[in-house]
């Protein structure tokens, strides 16, 4: 399992970004295509499943993590990364479902038209 973050900032409405440990970095006119390039460069490093978050800091700045690999991602990136994935919920057992039968008009003796 592979965790990417990175630091990015906007110069001149130009985005940029860094690794924040590491030597991956890209740039674009806008964060959703900085966001692709950044997740096909850690897919280039890693493989397997895909989880980004990017987060603002400010109108300028912003914080973009890739993780990839790690199985399933049951209960977000906390499960992943302490190695153990949520068991999942039991569905509850199906109500039966009590079907009413429609009483007639004879049943009740009652009669309108006679």
């Amino acid at each position: 399992m592979g965790v990417f973050t990175f630091v990015c900032k906007n110069s001149g409405g130009e985005w940029s970004a860094k690794q924040h440990s590491g030597d991956l970095e890209a740039s674009s006119s806008c964060t959703y295509e900085l966001q692709r390039k950044l997740v096909k460069a850690a897919l280039a490093n890693e493989s397997g499943g895909v989880q980004s978050s990017f987060s603002w800091i400010s109108p300028s700045s912003a914080v973009f993590q890739v993780i990839v690999g790690g199985g399933g991602f049951v209960g977000g990136a906390v499960a992943a990364s302490s190695g153990s994935a949520a068991p999942a919920a039991e569905a509850p057992a199906a109500e039966e479902k009590k079907v009413e039968e429609e009483e007639s008009d004879d049943d009740m003796n009652l009669d309108i038209f006679g």
